[in-house]
């Protein structure tokens, strides 16, 4: 018996009836054969690790634009917080922790520079609805290895592009990841922005302390529990009313006093020109774009799309120095 086939064997005496098991897959659009010692999840997580999206997002915006001071959040940053919140969780409830971390580390790969902004931007731009979970879909499936894509689990897919608040995911790996993200970014955002001088800590109403704390780890701590004491033994995964409740007053109040926040927002109008400038330019003559975009042109994809593709795919500094390249006078050097 190989290595992958005990491990298989293995989830079906650990795991809950409810989980995911690697060996009931759905599977991939393309059929390969298997690897003799991971499980099919096993080996998207590693393919996500590996991609090079997923390098990317350490010089990506989560809430600052690109911050001077190393200890703000990154996307990269967001995403492994996520992953980890959300494996406690899934081994808690024994549900597939491969498949959680899959999803988990893979949501984020199709985020803009500049975070929000870009996604604003690139949505003015081509006059559609830019969605970073489409895109981050998209990565996988067609923009990863010049056109190949990753040819993940239908599972993973699924979880990516249903993380957001509005989506519900097939599974209840991808359900966990849904709740880990928010979790996530409204904790660690509120700490990027006392570090930057936003906000306080007492600055909270006391009716949200009182139900979920007043620092970082009371509040992390009680929202897994929450979540692990409501969901345990069940068919769901999800948050008491109660607890549930409170988060989202959380996140009204951050949308309120942080995400709008015309002082840490300040910089975001200069990040959505720059990249509509981009947009221009590159529709301005598509032999500007890179010999990947080009390739995807010839491979039948439209020239919006692929714009949209290029742009989304850079990092803060890589968008900021192309600007710079094309439109910022460079100093005479001589001949």
């Amino acid at each position: 018996m190989l290595i992958r086939e005990k491990q298989e064997r293995q989830e079906h005496e650990i795991l809950s009836p409810y989980a995911s098991f690697s060996d009931q897959s759905r599977g991939r659009d393309k059929e390969e054969e298997q690897c003799d010692l991971r499980t099919v999840y096993q080996r998207d997580r590693d393919r996500i690790i590996h991609c090079k999206a997923f390098r990317r997002l350490k010089h990506k915006t989560q809430v600052f634009l690109s911050p001077g001071d190393d200890h703000y959040r990154t996307r990269l940053t967001h995403t492994l917080e996520v992953a980890q919140i959300a494996r406690t969780i899934a081994r808690s409830l024994r549900l597939n922790e491969d498949l959680t971390e899959a999803i988990a580390l893979g949501h984020d790969l199709g985020h803009t520079p500049f975070g929000h902004a870009g996604e604003r931007a690139l949505s003015r731009c081509s006059s559609r609805s830019f969605q970073h979970n489409e895109q981050s879909v998209r990565v996988v499936e067609k923009l990863e290895k010049r056109g190949a894509g990753l040819n993940l689990t239908w599972e993973v897919r699924d979880g990516m592009l249903n993380h957001k608040t509005s989506c519900t995911p097939a599974t209840l790996e991808g359900k966990i990841v849904r709740l880990a993200d928010k979790i996530a970014y409204v904790n660690h955002d509120m700490d990027d922005a006392i570090r930057g001088g936003i906000m306080k800590e007492s600055d909270l109403p006391v009716s949200i302390v009182k139900v979920l704390g007043n620092n970082t780890r009371d509040r992390l701590d009680c929202l897994i529990h929450d979540v692990i004491d409501t969901s345990y033994e069940t068919d769901t995964v999800r948050m008491s009313e109660e607890i549930g409740e409170a988060l989202s007053a959380l996140r009204r109040y951050m949308f309120e006093y942080l995400y709008t926040n015309p002082v840490a927002k300040r910089e975001e109008v200069k990040a959505e020109k720059l990249l509509e400038i981009l947009f221009a330019y590159y529709r301005e003559d598509q032999s500007r774009l890179n010999n990947e975009s080009i390739e995807m042109l010839y491979m039948g994809e439209d020239l919006t799309t692929v714009i949209c593709d290029y742009i989304a795919g850079m990092t803060d500094n890589y968008a900021i120095e192309t600007f710079k390249k094309i439109y910022v006078p460079g100093a005479w050097k001589g001949i």
